[in-house]
């Protein structure tokens, strides 16, 4: 089989192909092997797993905004499917719901990142390595502002991700390190192997999940499950990328 022949380019510009050429290998789990022990039992309110829609009456602030951000990202408006700008503000508000801003984070929507980083519309098949660009991305910061206040660098992290289609995220722990960022940014071909492991949440009806999200109150549970689960993922940063 030929081999891809690698050029320099902008991180947001990783396809697929280019993935198997730079011998990143992405990888399914299952909850128990993706986070090391099952899945927690929810800590939100009953009331947002047991309503498809807001119920009549009074609720808390956050349970209203939960409703009005699940119900924003969700609609579908004569011209198309969501904005982007909306299924942004869901996962920004479904993060601080969950304390992800904690402890000592926040939770940015958008954030530039050098290492040839540009921004542009992000299809499904786009989302995966460009996600996996921008850990690449954020590994070769860390190191260069490491290396400008006179530390040594890192030779590998472990980065966490999310891809949101809508309200239904996929969740990946991508390692990166030194001689993968090397390889990118010089067109060449690693040795070793970088396996990306990925986890789709295990729900009753994974054929429509993409669609579903977490309007089914099923899915709702294992999502925010597996939400709850990965906040305990020791890594330096999560990343998170929208497709719509």
């Amino acid at each position: 089989m030929a081999q891809i022949i690698l050029s320099a380019k902008s991180g947001n510009d990783l396809t697929t192909n280019e993935l198997k050429a730079l011998n990143i290998a992405v990888e399914p789990r299952d909850p128990v092997s993706f986070f090391g022990s099952a899945l927690p039992n929810p800590t939100v309110d009953l009331i947002l797993l047991n309503n498809l829609q807001r119920p009549p009456g009074a609720i808390s602030k956050d349970n209203r905004l939960f409703f009005r951000y699940l119900e924003d990202a969700t609609r579908r408006f004569p011209s198309g499917p969501p904005t982007e700008s909306a299924v942004d503000d869901f996962v920004a508000f479904l993060l601080g719901m969950l304390d992800y801003d904690e402890p000592e984070r926040v939770v940015h929507q958008h954030l530039e990142i050098g290492f040839f980083e540009d921004k542009r519309y992000r299809s499904s098949d786009e989302a995966e390595p460009q996600l996996i660009a921008e850990a690449l991305a954020a590994f070769y910061e860390n190191n260069r502002r490491r290396r400008d206040l006179g530390i040594r660098t890192v030779p590998s992290k472990v980065f966490a991700g999310i891809v949101m289609s809508g309200t239904a995220p996929t969740f990946y722990k991508i390692p990166v390190t030194e001689e993968l960022v090397d390889a990118i940014s010089c067109a060449q071909h690693p040795l070793n192997q970088i396996v990306i492991d990925k986890l789709v949440p295990p729900v009753p009806r994974l054929h429509s999940y993409m669609s579903d999200g977490m309007i089914p109150l099923e899915n709702r549970r294992i999502v925010i499950q597996c939400l709850e689960a990965f906040k305990q993922v020791r890594v330096p940063k999560w990343f998170f990328k929208d497709i719509i």
